[in-house]
């Protein structure tokens, strides 16, 4: 952490405390967060083809993250609730690699966006996760080793930081 930042969710006693957004000016605010799954080509080639026994696991796992982006000041405790203005989650099954070893990795992305005094990036995140998380519920009869991986931020814009993007690695 650079020299004179500190944690906004903390107050001058080191007490967890919301941050008080009310001065801020309102800006369009978005947010894209980016996450993998991990599992068997023989999973991947299941879901494709629309053998999954619990239905089109692409389908729930992206509507799922919509509704997470849309409860995550419920999930997440110092978390402004949000009037979020657009939420997309692409499960990108199609466009899904497969290594040496056999392991499919499949993206997954989510775009938040808001106009307001905070940004978005918890929403976009949490997006993620619950798409992921729906992937694995569908698919676990199948595959238990499946692997949640690399969730991150990889971009965001508005308020007063401006724009930032993050370093491919």
């Amino acid at each position: 952490m650079g020299e004179g930042k500190r944690l906004s969710h903390l107050d001058e006693s080191g007490k967890a405390r919301m941050v008080d957004v009310g001065a801020k000016a309102d800006s369009e605010r978005v947010a894209i967060a980016r996450g993998v799954v991990r599992m068997s080509a023989e999973t991947l080639a299941l879901i494709r083809e629309g053998g999954i026994a619990k239905g089109d696991v692409r389908a729930a796992a992206e509507l799922a993250g919509v509704m997470g982006a849309k409860r995550t000041a419920d999930l997440i405790p110092l978390c402004h609730p949000l009037a979020l203005t657009q939420v997309v989650v692409v499960v990108d099954v199609e466009g899904a690699t497969v290594d040496a070893n056999g392991t499919a990795e499949v993206v997954i992305t989510a775009t938040a966006k808001t106009v307001g005094k905070t940004g978005v990036e918890m929403e976009a995140l949490t997006a993620v996760c619950v798409a992921a998380l729906t992937v694995y519920d569908m698919c676990k009869a199948v595959d238990r080793g499946m692997r949640i991986a690399d969730v991150r931020l990889v971009h965001k814009s508005g308020g007063r930081s401006g724009t930032w993007d993050a370093r491919e690695v």
